[in-house]
């Protein structure tokens, strides 16, 4: 595997996928970009209003574009949507084009980090334990297949989990730090 040109973050919603990447980009003198941020760049509205106006299969139309655009970039440190790696092509750009770093947490953990957000459109409405663990059971695995890298983000600080990344990129040989 050569250097990494990129680094993409995947990983369950509230694992840290947003803060850990604008850290993580800022350490390694890379850009940083949400793709669920960019989607709302893009289109103009937030992704609950896309998910109540066109379905959770349009956006996951609209995703797989951003996805597509973002992954031919170079330097960029990209945290993804939670659901962006149920797409296979979506996998692949992401494994061919860069480092995946899985962001591992439990489901109660995930509960705590969101319960608060109002922009979250799979848990409005809905019981969160019984939806994460659901969605937990389908892209688990899938997580898991597409990461060349995991770190479980469980109960730590971002600067925890940015400095445990770089340490796994540097063992593996996978990034050179810049001085």
């Amino acid at each position: 595997m050569n250097k990494a040109r990129n680094v993409f973050l995947v990983g369950a919603m509230g694992s840290g996928k947003t803060a850990v990447g604008r850290r993580l980009a800022r350490e390694l003198g890379m850009d940083f970009i949400d793709s669920d941020e960019e989607i709302q760049r893009c289109t103009g509205v937030d992704i609950k209003f896309i998910f109540e106006k066109e379905g959770e299969s349009l956006f996951r139309k609209r995703e797989k574009t951003i996805i597509s655009d973002l992954t031919q970039m170079e330097n960029l440190v990209l945290a993804t949507g939670g659901g962006s790696i149920l797409d296979a092509k979506n996998r692949d750009l992401l494994r061919t084009h860069g480092i995946v770093v899985y962001l591992e947490t439990s489901v109660k953990q995930q509960i705590l980090r969101t319960q608060k957000s109002k922009a979250r459109p799979l848990l409005i409405g809905n019981n969160p334990e019984t939806i994460l663990t659901r969605l937990m059971i389908v892209r688990g695995p899938l997580y898991e297949k597409v990461a060349h890298i995991s770190v479980n983000t469980e109960k730590q600080r971002v600067t925890a989990v940015v400095k445990e990344i770089k340490e796994k990129l540097l063992q593996q040989n996978l990034i050179s730090l810049k001085k």
